[in-house]
């Protein structure tokens, strides 16, 4: 516990899946925790559930005036930021029209979600930098396991999430020559169970067979949750890992560790 004492932690995308057991946690490990999200009533709820140290905070990721805002907010209610989560991201699929292959790609689809997965991470570095430099801090930017690997029916998502992965080192490097003191890493969830699924795995027997036919891929034979990766990201925010900047963390089961988890038999 108290693994984040007296830290004052910025997650976008935080109302639910990832964003939201990442505040759940570093809300139990000390963090004063700032929810963010455009989905303002679940962000709301969680703010109210959460109680003390922590409240919520309206932030569309692609707008650079509401980062703006963001970072007033910051420095006027706390005086400062401490560790900055850019956790909001999508996959276009519920939110643009597609489609999302390496022939047909539409366009605006495919502006929409580098809006969202790339120039948001891109904003929130810029604005965290602002705001750490004088005491330091951490920036931990959730990539993918799609930003190392070739997605053909997902382009947009996986050329999005390959530049949070070299977006990271370049701020990583950037604090360190400046002598900053910020830190800056990226983490490659994949195959965790969380409502982005939602939009591929479908109901019933379909989505049974769809997660079946998935967990045989993964060496752990299992999705993860969550919190699994909650727990990586907190490591990353915390003074533990103090030593630790440009790197990326994988949280996928095994799955990068081979070209093919499980052959089928």
């Amino acid at each position: 516990m108290n693994r984040l004492k007296g830290k004052i932690a910025l997650i976008t995308g935080a109302a639910r899946g990832i964003g939201e057991a990442t505040a759940r946690l570093f809300h139990r490990e000390g963090a004063e925790v700032i929810v963010s999200d455009i989905r303002d009533n679940e962000g709301q709820g969680l703010s109210l559930q959460l109680g003390k140290r922590c409240a919520y905070l309206h932030l569309d990721v692609r707008d650079e005036a509401c980062w703006q805002q963001a970072g007033e907010y910051m420095k006027t209610r706390y005086g400062r930021l401490d560790v900055l989560v850019n956790n909001a991201g999508i996959t276009g699929f519920l939110e643009s029209a597609g489609p999302w292959d390496a022939e047909y790609s539409d366009l605006e689809s495919w502006d929409e979600v580098h809006r969202v997965n790339a120039t948001g991470v891109m904003l929130g570095c810029r604005m965290a930098i602002t705001l750490m430099k004088e005491h330091g801090g951490s920036i931990v930017n959730i990539s993918s396991r799609s930003g190392v690997v070739g997605i053909p029916g997902a382009v947009a998502y996986a050329s999005s999430k390959a530049s949070v992965r070299n977006h990271s080192k370049s701020v990583a490097l950037y604090c360190a020559e400046k002598g900053y003191n910020i830190r800056c890493n990226s983490v490659h969830p994949a195959a965790i169970m969380t409502p982005m699924w939602e939009a591929m795995l479908g109901k019933g027997e379909q989505r049974r067979k769809i997660i079946k036919d998935i967990e045989a891929g993964i060496p752990l034979g299992h999705f993860g949750d969550a919190e699994d990766v909650a727990y990586g990201v907190l490591y990353l925010a915390s003074d533990e890992s103090k030593y630790v900047t440009g790197a990326e963390l994988t949280i996928d089961g095994g799955i990068l560790a081979g070209s093919e988890a499980r052959p089928g038999q």
